[in-house]
């Protein structure tokens, strides 16, 4: 099951469950759509991957399973990257 992770990676931005503008590689290293978009050819910065659209999972689905509230951020964002 996806992990949902609460933020942006790069911005720390927030990205809940129900986000069309959250975006995963197959590690589930999550990014927002700005972001995305300023990284070379769209890729993940950590493992190089395919970032895609993450799915949404419905609300009826949330309370039996939450996503996480674990926040992951590169210490000093993605600046070097852009």
């Amino acid at each position: 099951m996806l992990d949902l992770r609460p933020n942006c990676e790069c911005c720390d931005r927030d990205l809940p469950p129900d986000s069309p503008d959250a975006y995963i590689c197959s590690f589930e290293c999550t990014f927002c759509g700005d972001c995305r978009a300023r990284l070379p050819e769209e890729r993940c910065p950590n493992c190089g991957g395919e970032l895609v659209r993450r799915p949404v999972r419905p609300a009826s689905m949330l309370a039996a399973n939450p996503p996480s509230a674990v926040r992951i951020l590169k210490p000093d964002g993605c600046a070097a990257l852009f």
